[in-house]
């Protein structure tokens, strides 16, 4: 049996830092810091809740980053 992977510890970071920016902006700070996946999504979108570690959501309106959340 192969053994279990570990994941990479997500990055320490303040999320809340990100909301007022806009979309391009937060995203490209969030890749900086060490999010592997980033996900853009317009408000009321619909998504599945399967955390993935590693991962930065950030639903956006009109450029602006209304939200941020990890996994």
């Amino acid at each position: 049996m192969a053994p279990l992977p570990i994941p990479s510890p997500e990055p320490a970071d303040d999320l809340d830092s990100y909301v007022g920016l806009d979309g391009e902006t937060a995203e490209r700070r969030a890749r900086a810091r060490g999010w592997t996946t980033v996900r853009t999504l317009p408000p009321g979108a619909v998504i599945t809740l399967e955390y993935l570690g590693g991962r930065l959501n950030f639903t956006v309106d009109d450029g602006v980053v209304e939200r941020c959340w990890q996994g």
